[in-house]
């Protein structure tokens, strides 16, 4: 398992706001190059969101199903990529004064993931979630900022 924090100097529901627009995981989640399509009830439990992720000319699509929804506190997702195997994906936001304390969870569920999971797998993953965190706490920063 790979696990990434952050503390985002954004309220839980100004982050919150970002996770729950589908539409806008390509501007925060490394690799993804195109967000294909998103469930207007997301992130509702059964929510799907359709990514095309990769990198250059390699790329692959990838389903993330809503598996949990806890709105300004957590939310889990299982993201698919065949032949790949599937991820568990848990997001959690807590209170730090007027700022997010974020916690990212990564864990491989299904395919060869599973047999490759240890240090290097999770270094890597860990270097990937920490840009993702590094992007949505600036969107989040921005955002908050435009508002005030």
């Amino acid at each position: 398992m790979a696990r990434n924090r952050r503390l985002i100097l954004s309220s839980p529901s100004e982050v919150w706001r970002l996770l729950s627009d589908g539409r806008r995981y390509g501007e925060w989640v490394t690799g993804t190059q195109q967000v294909l399509a998103a469930d207007p009830h997301w992130p509702d439990v059964g929510a799907r969101l359709k990514v095309r992720v990769g990198v250059g000319s390699m790329t692959l699509d990838d389903t993330c199903v809503v598996r949990i929804c806890e709105p300004e506190r957590r939310l889990e997702l299982e993201a698919r990529a065949e032949p790949f195997g599937a991820a568990r994906i848990a997001m959690y936001l807590t209170p730090w004064g007027e700022n997010t304390l974020f916690t990212l969870d990564w864990h491989p569920l299904r395919g060869p993931g599973t047999r490759m999971h240890g240090l290097p797998v999770d270094y890597i993953v860990a270097v990937r979630n920490g840009m993702m965190l590094t992007k949505l706490a600036q969107i989040a920063v921005r955002e908050h900022a435009s508002r005030v």
